[in-house]
């Protein structure tokens, strides 16, 4: 796969999510509005494109920013912490996450990035970034 996902502070996620699993939570509530989240991303390449899609649900669209720079593609976006009245006093346990979260993925030198494109659906985003078209080598002759 030629997309590069860069988050430096992945591992720390990890390990934090790995000590929550292994102790529980403290206070699952404060954590869940408190600590951003990641989504799951899958990319996959085929001759013409690029697709990555990741998990949004519960995501408004309008909440969801795709950019590229230099190379860069950003998604970014929060999830709002839905609030009922009354919800507070009847809640038991909350695992859901909310916030903000962010990824960013280093396009390959074969990507056009004058052309992307995202949609979502039922939850999914899904971003297109078509490929340049092959440059093939030009024989030139020597006199």
């Amino acid at each position: 796969m030629n997309l590069i996902n860069y988050d430096p502070w992945a591992p720390l996620g990890r390990l934090h999510q790995e000590l929550d699993q292994l102790f529980g939570s403290v206070a699952p509530d404060a954590e869940a509005v408190g600590r951003g989240w990641r989504p799951a991303v899958d990319i996959r390449e085929d001759p013409e494109r690029f697709v990555l899609r990741a998990d949004l649900p519960g995501v408004d669209p309008k909440d969801i920013d795709v950019t590229m720079e230099n190379g860069v593609l950003t998604i970014r976006g929060e999830r709002k912490l839905e609030h009922e009245a009354g919800d507070e006093a009847g809640r038991a346990r909350s695992e859901r996450v909310f916030g903000s979260f962010f990824r960013r993925f280093t396009l390959p030198g074969s990507a056009a990035p004058e052309r992307i494109s995202a949609k979502t659906r039922n939850g999914v985003l899904e971003v297109t970034i078509a490929k340049r078209e092959s440059v093939q080598p030009r024989r030139i002759e020597v006199s």
